[in-house]
C-alpha cells in the first residue's frame, strides 16, 4: 500500500500479470488511505507491511519483535484504521488471484493445448478415449442429478454492500486487460479509484446479527449475477460438445444440473426457521426468477422483429400468435413480436397467481395462467421450432435458447428448498402426538419416549398403515410441536403452489436409529405431505404408503459411531417393503443419503474421519445394489478442509467407485459460497468441474476401475486401519482427554467474539454452555484456522504416519503390512501414487499446513492465563505439526505446495497481510479480555473503548477469512 500515484502505473497485461494487479490495487488503496486518514495513520500501516514483508521473508527474531512492539503501541483508535486497512486489501489481492485464473485459463484455452483438467472438454475427451460415445453420454446425463445446495452456514463474514463492491471493482479490472486510448486509461483508473474509495468509506462489518430473510436475500444475489449466466452456458458448452452440427439449438432436454438450497428450511439448532421463512424463501426465490423470464421475454420480443411477409412460419405459431390481444398496427406482420406479447401477458398472470401481485414491467392484458413451467417452455418451443424449420435457426441462438434451458432448470420456483430437523425433536413432537391421542399398542398406552428401538419400529409401521389422523385440531400442542406441524404444513402448501421441485426432500440430522426416518413418514402422513390409505387389499399388505407423493426421508449421518451403523440403518429401511415400493413410484428408485464431514471430524479428526466416510460409503454401495435401489450421496462439505473442503473435482474423482454414477449433492457453505461463485465465470468453471469430475467418475466406473479399487482396499485398507486407530487416539487423547482442553481452546482461539460477530442466524453453539460437545463443528474449525493453528485437518496424522511407519502393528490379523520400516514407508508412497482417496487425502492436508504457522500460534496461546495448561497443550500442537510436515515429507517427497507454484506464489502474497492481522487479533483479544475482566464500564454505546475494540477484533477477523478464503 503506497502513495504513489496509480496513473503512474502501467495497465497493460504483462507475464506476472497476478503481481501487477496486486501492486496497481494496494497503490490505489493506499493513496485512498492517505487521503482519507492522512498521512500519520498511513505511514502506521505501510511501516507494519514492510515490517511484516521482511518478517516473512527473512524471519529474523528481532523484525517479528519490533513487529509485535509496533502492534503493542497502537492506540485504540489506530488499531481500527490497520485492521481495515489490510482486511481491504486481502479482500482486493483476492479479486487479483482470481482474474490471475480467469487469466491463465483463457491463455491456456487460446494456446491450443490440451483441455485443461477439470473442464467439460477435457472430461469429453477422457471419455472418448475410452469408448464411451456422445449417444451414451446424452443418455446418462438424461437421467443424472447434479445438485451445489447453498446454505446459511455463519462463515461469511463480509457484508452484502462489500460483496457488491468486489464485483464492482471486478468489472472494472477487466478493462485494464484492454488496449486503451489515454482518455479510456485515465477513466478506468478513476473508476477503479472511486470504487475503492466507496469500500474503503463502507462500513465493514454489519450492526446487527443477519435474519433468515437476511440470508435469502444474500443467496438470491448471486442468481442474477452467477447462477443465471454461468448454468445455461454450461448447458450450451455440453450441447457443442456432443453435436457436430454447431448451427442446431440445444433442446432444453436436459436438466441434470440445477440448484438446491437450505436457507429457510433448515431449522435444526435455528429456532428462527419456521413456516414464514420457507414460504419466504420460495416467494422470493419465484419472484427473483419470474422477473428474469419478464426481462427476458421483453428482451426476445424486442430482437424478434422478423416479419411474415419476408419468410415462413409454422401453424403453431400462427395459432400462437393469433391468440395475442396486441392491437398494434405496426405488428400485425410480426408473429414472433405478438406471441410474445401473449407469453408476456401470461407470465403476468401467473407471478399474479403464485405471488399475489403481478412483477411485470410492463402493461399487459388478462391471459390464462401457466400452471406448470413446462407450459411455459412449450410456447417458448412453438418460436425455436419455427425459427429452425424455416431457415432462421441461427436467431434461436441469440437469446432463446438459453431462456429455454434457463426454465427447463429453474422453472417456476429457482431452487429446491430442503427441509432438515434433528431426529431428537421428531421424536418429542411424536412422544407429545401419540400422548395427547391417547394411542394404545399392543394393549396398552404408548409412552413413546420410553419404547425401545423394535417397540418403535414396529408402532411407526402400524401408524403408517391408519387412516385415522393422529393430530387433532381440538387440541392445543406445545410450541415446538406446533411449529414442526405448521413448517409441514406450509411445505404442503408450497409444493401444491409452486410444484413439487420446490421441495424434493427432508433430511434428518442425527440419524442414529430406524425409527429415526419412519418417525418423518408419520409426519409427513400427518401434514398433507405424504397421502394416507384408507384400505389395502394389496398381497402381504406391501403397499400402504400411497405412491403419489411425499418428501424423500434422507438420512443424516454425521458422527463416527452414526457413520459406522449408517449401512446397517439403510439395510433395515430399504428391506421394508412398503418403503421400498413407495422409493420406486415417487422418487424413481433413489434413495439420498447424506454424510456429514463437520462432526466426524470434530468427534475422531482428520484421517479417521475421513476414512470412515470412505468406508461408509463403499457399504452403503453394497447395501443399495442388494436392494436393487440407486443411491445419491448428499456430501456435507464445508470450506476448511476439516470439514470436507479442498477442490470439488478432485474430491468427486476420488470417492469409492459406484458411489456417485451420476448422482451427487454437494453443500457450497459460507464464505466459499463468496469464493467459487462472485461471478459468471468464476462460477461457471467451478460448477464445470463438479459436472466433468461427474462425468469422469461415473463412466468410467467399468470393471477396470472397480478392479483397481478392489485391489487398492486389499492392498492398502490395513494400513489405514491401523493409521487411523492410531490418529483417532492421539486426537482424542489431545481434545477429550486433556484436562483443561476446553479452557485452553476458549482462551486461545477467538470463538467468544466469533459468536459476537453478526455473521449468520444460527447460534454457534447448540446450548448456552461452554463445552466443546456441544459447540458446532462450523466455530469450532473456523476458531482454529483464525489463530493459524488449523488442526481440524492435519492433527494426528503425523503421529499415525510415524508410528506405522516404524512400528507397523503387532496384530496378527493384518496380513498386508511389511515386515521393515522401509518396506512400510514404500507402501505408503505406492498408496499416494495408486489410490486417488489416499492422494487427495494428503493433498488437501498439505494446503492446511502451508496455511498453518506455529509461531502466530504462540502468540494466541499466550492469552491461555493458567502457564502449566499453555505450555502443555500448545507443545502437544507443536510437536505433532513439525511431526506431520517431517512425515509428509518423507511419504509424498516433496516439499509443502513444491508441486503447486501457483498456489504457493498466491500463499506468500497474501501471508504479509494476514500475518499483521493475527498479530493485531492477538494484541486485541489480550486487551479485550482484560479490560472485561476489569469490569469498567465505560459505556455502551459504539464510541465507548470496548466497543472499539471489540470492533477492531471483528474487523481481524473478517480479513483473516479473507486471505484464508476457505477457513469456514
Amino acid at each position: 500500500m503506497s502513495s504513489e500515484n496509480p496513473s503512474d502505473v502501467e495497465l497493460s497485461s504483462t507475464p506476472d500479470a497476478f503481481k501487477t494487479d496486486i501492486r496497481l490495487l494496494g497503490k490505489v488503496l493506499g493513496q485512498v488511505m492517505l487521503e482519507s486518514e492522512g498521512e500519520t495513520v498511513f505511514n502506521v500501516v505501510e511501516d507494519l507491511r514492510r515490517l511484516a514483508v521482511k518478517y516473512r521473508r527473512e524471519g529474523l527474531p528481532s523484525d517479528e519483535a519490533q513487529l509485535e512492539d509496533s502492534i503493542a503501541s497502537l492506540s485504540d483508535e489506530e488499531v481500527n484504521t490497520v485492521a481495515r486497512a489490510f482486511g481491504y486489501f486481502l479482500h482486493l489481492s483476492n479479486l487479483a488471484e482470481d482474474r490471475d485464473q480467469n487469466r491463465r485459463k483463457r491463455l491456456h484455452e487460446l494456446s491450443g493445448k490440451a483441455a485443461l483438467r477439470g473442464s467439460l472438454k477435457s472430461a469429453f475427451d477422457v471419455l472418448r478415449n475410452k469408448g464411451v460415445s456422445s449417444a451414451q453420454i446424452y443418455e446418462f446425463l438424461s437421467k443424472a442429478s447434479i445438485v451445489p445446495v447453498l446454505t446459511a452456514h455463519p462463515t461469511e463474514v463480509q457484508r452484502k454492500s462489500t460483496l457488491d463492491l468486489h464485483k464492482s471493482i471486478a468489472q472494472v479490472l477487466l478493462l485494464t486487460d484492454q488496449k486503451q486510448t489515454p482518455d479510456e486509461r485515465r477513466q478506468t483508473l478513476r473508476s477503479l479509484y472511486g470504487l475503492i474509495s466507496t469500500l474503503w468509506h463502507t462500513r465493514m462489518l454489519r450492526r446487527h446479527r443477519l435474519t433468515v430473510l437476511d440470508e435469502i436475500d444474500n443467496s438470491l444475489s448471486y442468481y442474477n449475477s452467477t447462477f443465471l449466466k454461468a448454468i445455461p452456458n454450461i448447458y450450451a458448452d455440453i450441447h457443442n460438445c456432443l453435436n457436430n452440427d454447431n448451427n442446431a439449438y440445444p433442446t432444453s432436454d436436459l436438466a441434470f444440473l440445477r440448484m438446491g438450497s437450505w436457507i429457510g428450511g433448515d431449522r435444526d439448532g435455528n429456532p428462527n426457521v419456521d413456516a414464514n421463512t420457507l414460504h419466504q424463501a420460495l416467494t422470493r426465490q419465484c419472484r427473483l426468477i419470474m422477473t428474469h423470464y419478464f426481462a427476458e421475454i421483453k428482451e426476445l420480443g424486442t430482437e424478434l422483429s422478423l416479419s411474415r411477409g419476408l419468410g415462413s412460419i409454422s401453424a403453431d405459431l400462427i395459432a400462437l400468435s393469433m391468440v395475442s390481444q396486441d392491437n398494434s398496427e405496426h405488428r400485425v406482420d410480426e408473429p414472433y413480436r405478438r406471441a410474445c406479447i401473449h407469453i408476456y401477458a401470461r407470465l403476468s398472470a401467473t407471478s399474479k397467481h403464485l405471488l399475489g401481485e403481478s412483477v411485470a414491467t410492463r402493461p399487459t392484458y388478462d391471459a390464462p395462467v401457466y400452471q406448470k413451467s413446462t407450459d411455459f417452455l412449450a410456447d417458448l418451443k412453438i418460436i425455436a421450432d419455427s425459427l429452425e424449420q424455416h431457415n432462421s435457426g441461427a436467431v434461436v441462438h441469440l437469446r432463446l435458447a438459453a431462456l429455454m434451458q434457463t426454465v427447463s432448470v429453474f422453472g417456476f420456483h429457482l431452487a429446491s428448498v430442503d427441509l432438515r430437523q434433528s431426529s431428537d425433536v421428531h421424536e418429542r413432537v411424536l412422544t407429545e402426538l401419540f400422548n395427547a391421542a391417547g394411542v394404545t399398542h399392543n394393549g396398552n398406552q404408548v409412552q413413546y419416549d420410553a419404547m425401545s428401538e423394535s417397540e418403535r419400529v414396529e408402532l411407526l409401521l402400524s401408524e403408517i398403515k391408519q387412516a385415522r389422523p393422529l393430530v387433532s385440531p381440538w387440541f392445543k400442542y406445545s410450541e415446538e410441536t406446533s411449529r414442526e406441524l405448521e413448517i409441514l404444513r406450509m411445505a404442503s402448501y408450497c409444493r401444491n403452489h409452486f410444484g413439487k421441485d420446490s421441495i424434493r426432500q427432508t433430511i434428518v440430522s442425527h440419524t442414529e436409529a430406524l425409527s429415526d426416518l419412519l418417525e418423518v413418514l408419520v409426519l409427513q402422513q400427518e401434514t398433507g405431505l405424504l397421502r394416507p390409505v384408507m384400505a389395502t387389499t394389496a398381497i402381504n399388505d406391501v403397499i400402504n404408503i400411497q405412491d403419489f407423493g411425499g418428501l424423500m426421508v434422507v438420512p443424516l449421518f454425521e458422527t463416527i459411531p452414526d457413520l459406522e451403523k449408517g449401512p446397517e440403518i439403510m439395510a433395515n429401511w430399504l428391506g421394508i417393503n412398503e418403503v421400498s415400493e413407495w422409493l420406486r413410484r415417487s422418487h424413481n428408485g433413489i434413495q439420498e443419503v447424506m454424510l456429514g464431514y463437520s462432526d466426524s471430524n470434530k468427534d475422531g479428526g482428520y484421517l479417521t474421519s475421513n476414512w470412515t466416510l470412505y468406508k461408509a460409503e463403499r457399504e452403503l454401495v453394497d447395501v443399495f445394489r442388494e436392494n436393487n435401489m440407486r443411491l445419491r450421496l448428499f456430501h456435507g462439505r464445508g470450506g476448511s478442509v476439516g470439514r470436507g473442503g479442498g477442490p470439488s473435482f478432485e474430491a468427486i474423482l476420488a470417492q469409492p467407485p459406484g458411489t456417485v454414477n451420476g448422482q451427487i449433492r454437494l453443500t457450497e457453505q459460507g464464505e466459499v459460497i463468496q469464493v467459487k461463485y462472485k461471478d459468471a465465470e468464476v462460477g461457471k468453471w467451478h460448477l464445470e468441474n463438479i459436472v466433468a469430475a461427474t462425468l469422469e467418475t461415473s463412466l468410467q466406473s467399468n470393471s477396470e476401475v472397480h478392479k483397481a479399487e478392489d485391489k487398492n482396499m486389499a492392498d492398502y485398507a490395513e494400513p489405514l486401519a491401523i493409521m487411523s486407530a492410531i490418529a483417532e487416539q492421539a486426537y482424542r487423547d489431545l481434545v477429550y482427554g486433556t484436562e483443561g482442553f476446553d479452557d485452553y481452546f476458549y482462551a486461545s482461539t477467538p470463538i467468544q467474539e466469533i459468536a459476537g460477530l453478526n455473521i449468520g442466524s444460527r447460534p454457534s453453539s447448540r446450548r448456552s454452555v461452554r463445552n466443546i460437545n456441544d459447540l458446532r463443528a462450523i466455530p469450532w474449525g473456523f476458531s482454529w484456522a483464525q489463530c493459524r493453528v488449523m488442526m481440524t485437518g492435519w492433527y494426528g496424522m503425523g503421529t499415525a504416519l510415524n508410528e506405522y511407519i516404524e512400528s507397523g502393528s503387532n496384530d496378527l490379523q493384518y496380513k498386508n503390512v511389511p515386515e521393515t520400516a522401509a518396506g512400510r514407508l514404500a507402501q505408503l508412497q505406492e498408496m499416494v501414487a495408486n489410490w486417488p482417496f489416499f492422494r487427495s487425502l494428503m493433498s488437501n492436508m498439505e494446503q492446511v499446513l502451508a496455511k498453518t504457522d506455529l509461531g502466530i500460534a504462540r502468540k494466541y496461546a499466550s492469552l491461555v492465563p493458567d502457564d502449566k495448561l499453555r505450555e502443555h497443550v500448545f507443545n502437544r500442537i507443536s510437536e505433532e505439526y513439525t511431526l506431520t510436515v517431517q512425515q509428509f515429507r518423507r511419504v509424498c517427497g516433496h516439499e509443502l505446495l513444491e508441486h503447486d507454484p501457483v498456489l504457493a506464489s498466491a500463499l506468500s502474497e497474501r501471508f504479509a497481510y494476514i500475518d499483521p492481522l493475527n498479530h493485531l487479533q492477538a494484541e486485541l483479544l489480550k486487551r479485550y479480555r482484560n479490560h472485561v475482566q476489569s469490569g469498567v464500564n465505560d459505556g455502551n454505546d459504539d464510541e465507548s473503548e470496548e466497543s472499539r475494540i471489540q470492533r477492531a477484533i471483528h474487523m481481524t477477523i473478517n480479513g483473516i477469512a479473507a486471505g484464508l478464503r476457505n477457513s469456514g
